[in-house]
Formats: C-alpha cells, sequence, structure tokens
C-alpha cells in the first residue's frame, strides 16, 4: 500500500521491530530482512504500557483511514486499542486484525508465526508427500500470503467506505487464510460430498513433477493443451503418442500424470539445456531454465526492466531495492521513502497528530517516545 501512495505511519516499541534484527547489517537495526520489507513507511516509536504514547496513538487514529496490527486480539483490548473501541472513535475507520486464528472459533487468541500454520495449514504435509516427511516451504509463505490477503481485504473495505461512509473491523486470520490458498486446488475430490477422490491435486503432487534433468542440466517446461502435446510428440520423433488413450486428452492426462511426466522426461533428458530453450518456445510450449537466486538480478528480462534499482540509503549506504512488480498507466506505484531508522519519524508524526514540542519532549524524557 505504501508503494500505491498511501502514508504509512509503523508504529514500533522503544526495542524495535524484531526483524529489524535478522540477518545481515551495517547497523545494528537495519538488517536484511527489516529492508526487505520496510520501505514507504515512516517509523514512530510508542511505549503504548505509557499513557502519554496512548493518547498519541489515539490521535493518531482519529484522523486515519486504516488502523492495522498483528497482535493477538486480547493483547489490543488490554491496551485499549481492540476493534470496538477504535471503531466507535473513529467510525470511518477500517481497522484490520491480522490474527492467528479467527476469533470466533477456539483457537481464538493462540500464538502463530509462519511455521505453526504451514503445520495446521498442510503446507508442511504437501511438502511430505514430495520429499517423505514434513517440510516447511523455504519461504515465509504464511506471512507472506496473509500481508497480501491483508491489501485485498483493507482496499475492498476502503472502497465499500467510499459508498457507504462507514469503516467497519476486518479480520484477516492466518489459519484460515492459509487453508483457503491450499485447498484452492488441493481440496480436489473432497470437493464433492461424499467425495470423488482423494485430496491433493494430482499434477502438482506428482513425483514426476519437477525440473526435468537435460544432457548438461536441468529445465522447467510445461507442455498443458492438447497441441502442445502433439507438438512435443512430433518433436521427439514418437507422432503416435497423441492417440494414445492415456494422453489424447486433458482429462486422460490428467488421469495419468505421472505417466505423461515420467515419458516426457526421459525424451527430455537425451537434449542438452541450449537445445530445448531453442526448440520449445518455437513450438510455443511454455519454458524457462533454472536460475539460482544470486543470479536473478543478471536476468536480461529484470535488467531490461530495471527492476532491481540501485539506491543510496541516508545511513546504510548502498542498497539494492526490488522495484514494484504491478505497473499503473496514470498513477505508477513507486518507491518515495527508504526504510525507516527506529523512530525516525517520531517527532514529525507526532507533531502532524498536533503534539507541542514540550509534550513530545516530556514523552522523550519518560521513553513513552524516542
Amino acid at each position: 500500500m505504501g508503494d500505491m501512495g498511501a502514508d504509512i505511519v509503523k508504529i514500533e516499541s522503544p526495542a524495535g521491530d524484531t526483524t529489524r534484527y535478522t540477518g545481515p547489517k551495517r547497523s545494528a537495526d537495519m538488517s536484511a530482512l527489516y529492508m526487505g520489507l520496510n520501505r514507504n513507511k515512516r517509523s514512530l516509536v510508542l511505549d503504548l504500557k505509557q499513557d502519554a504514547a496512548k493518547d498519541a496513538l489515539w490521535r493518531l487514529i482519529d484522523t486515519a483511514d486504516v488502523f492495522l496490527h498483528s497482535v493477538r486480539p486480547q493483547a489490543m483490548e488490554r491496551l485499549g486499542f481492540g476493534h470496538n473501541a477504535v471503531c466507535t472513535r473513529n467510525p470511518r475507520i477500517v481497522y484490520a486484525g491480522i490474527h492467528g486464528f479467527r476469533m470466533d472459533g477456539p483457537y481464538a487468541g493462540r500464538p502463530a508465526y509462519d511455521d505453526v500454520i504451514q503445520g495446521l495449514s498442510g503446507s508442511a504435509d504437501l511438502m511430505a508427500r514430495l520429499v517423505g516427511e514434513p517440510r516447511y516451504m523455504p519461504t515465509i509463505i504464511a506471512d507472506k500470503t496473509c500481508g497480501l490477503v491483508t491489501v485485498n481485504a483493507v482496499l475492498a473495505a476502503l472502497l465499500e467506505r467510499e459508498r457507504s461512509g462507514r469503516g467497519q473491523f476486518v479480520e484477516i486470520p492466518m489459519f484460515e487464510t492459509m487453508v483457503a490458498f491450499n485447498m484452492a486446488d488441493h481440496i480436489f475430490g473432497y470437493t464433492f460430498d461424499p467425495p470423488e477422490g482423494p485430496m491433493g491435486y494430482s499434477r502438482v503432487l506428482t513425483p514426476s513433477r519437477r525440473p526435468y534433468k537435460t544432457t548438461d542440466g536441468f529445465i522447467c517446461l510445461l507442455a498443458y493443451t492438447d497441441i502442445q502435446w502433439v507438438r512435443f510428440w512430433e518433436e521427439v520423433g514418437r507422432p503416435e503418442l497423441k492417440d494414445d488413450p492415456r494422453f489424447d486428452s486433458l482429462s486422460n492426462r490428467a488421469d495419468n500424470i505421472e505417466a505423461v511426466y515420467s515419458l516426457a522426461g526421459e525424451f527430455i533428458a537425451t537434449r542438452s539445456t541450449a537445445d530445448w530453450l531453442e526448440v520449445l518456445p518455437r513450438l510455443e510450449i511454455p519454458c524457462g531454465e533454472i536460475v539460482e537466486l544470486e543470479n536473478i538480478p543478471d536476468d536480461p528480462h529484470l535488467q531490461a526492466v530495471g527492476f532491481f534499482r540501485k539506491e543510496t540509503h541516508p545511513t546504510e549506504g548502498n542498497i539494492t531495492v526490488p522495484d514494484t512488480p504491478v505497473q499503473f498507466s496514470r498513477t505508477p506505484a513507486s518507491i518515495d521513502q527508504l526504510q525507516p531508522k527506529l523512530g525516525e519519524h517520531s517527532a514529525e508524526i507526532l507533531r502532524e497528530a498536533g503534539l507541542d514540542d514540550e509534550t513530545i519532549e516530556k514523552m522523550r524524557s519518560s521513553g513513552a517516545t524516542n
């Protein structure tokens, strides 16, 4: 939302966001993980255990469009900033609570992190079906997915407010969000009652769905449509396979997906990666090579569009910032502000909220802000 023009005030405790201290760093509180997640934000330090800090937050709430947090709901209630209190104070505000679990179920209020949600939502089990034991997906997929869902939910609530004039409470529960994410395809046969087959989308869980081995490396490709498979079978000298009852339609290929991928893999293994990268685009079969993380910035397409931007941070020096991926024809997204130091904008934001310099200095002296 910051990339799309929102003024984001990030409220941190005096100790700071824990991501500030995770990963490589040049300054103690400006680690790589924090840098990757906190552009286009202003940092305000508030110790919400102190009344002066609470009063300052209420001032901000009075004029805010959105109040968003990822704190357990009972903790927010103890602080006095539960959704009923905030929405009563500012009826136009959109209150977005990112919780571990929905508040109307028995798991309400339980603490949750990405790893826990991956286990409960089936993500770790999906990995077990491929590698033989439960594993976490090697990215914070629950955290990032819930972040994206939060943006969608908040924007929808803001649009509704433009029509009705009223804000509302929006709950984004991590558990239910990731179950919905996984079950969009993996509910599969259990879509029907009684089930017409097992859970688990067969195509993506078949053992042979993996990068194909070539004579000198690996390649990713996906022939999907009938015409793509006809062209592939012709290319490898087996045009008769288009009439094989296992492979002659999308439905039959889905029922025999392991055989399809296994057989295709045998043919792909006879040529080099470069050969396939030349042949497959001609056949209009989507393909790509395996790119290591360190080589992604050298991708010619990403270089041509200037996706990895070089910036000079005022305290951290030269840094690399991935660009905003979405393009708007009239209102382009932008990176207007680099990652803030802890409490960098505290005084600035408190003045905007109407506090005078004397009050701000008293808050600093008491530790209510920095």
